[in-house]
């Protein structure tokens, strides 16, 4: 296993501000970081609120391949199960294990210690600007700013 990517500090809120600007982000709320043709992936602060307490998740096996838009895993929290959606085409090369004993650092620390999986990237469509994200955000549940 290799070691977790280094990711931004967290975000209070998901507002124009405070949005990590490396990132790209989706419809969906997952979000992703490429470096050197590897993407980082996960749940955005604004996912992790309106999810509630992660109790536990399903994630992509490594060597699987996943489609972008795709559903390629689950989240379940105490209010209900979501879907996860794969940000990017590609082969997932790594899951965070460190999530099956503490599935709640994806609402603790959903940009660091709450990743979700890796992926060599074959095709990335349709990501999100951070902008262009929280122009989202604000759209789905009003702008906090």
């Amino acid at each position: 296993m290799t070691s977790a990517p280094r990711l931004p500090l967290e975000c209070e809120g998901e507002t124009a501000t405070s949005i990590p600007r490396h990132l790209r982000y989706t419809w969906d709320h997952e979000w992703l970081v490429v470096d050197e043709g590897n993407a980082t992936v996960g749940i955005t602060a604004f996912a992790a609120r309106a999810l509630g307490d992660v109790v536990n998740l399903r994630l992509p096996e490594v060597g699987t391949w996943v489609e972008a838009g795709e559903s390629c895993g689950q989240i379940e929290s105490l209010t209900g199960v979501s879907g996860l959606y794969a940000p990017a085409s590609g082969r997932v090369l790594e899951v965070n294990t460190a999530l099956a004993d503490d599935p709640g650092a994806v609402n603790a620390a959903p940009y660091t210690g709450g990743w979700l999986f890796r992926l060599r990237v074959e095709n990335i469509a349709g990501a999100l600007t951070p902008d262009a994200y929280a122009a989202h955000c604000a759209h789905t549940q009003g702008d906090r700013r």
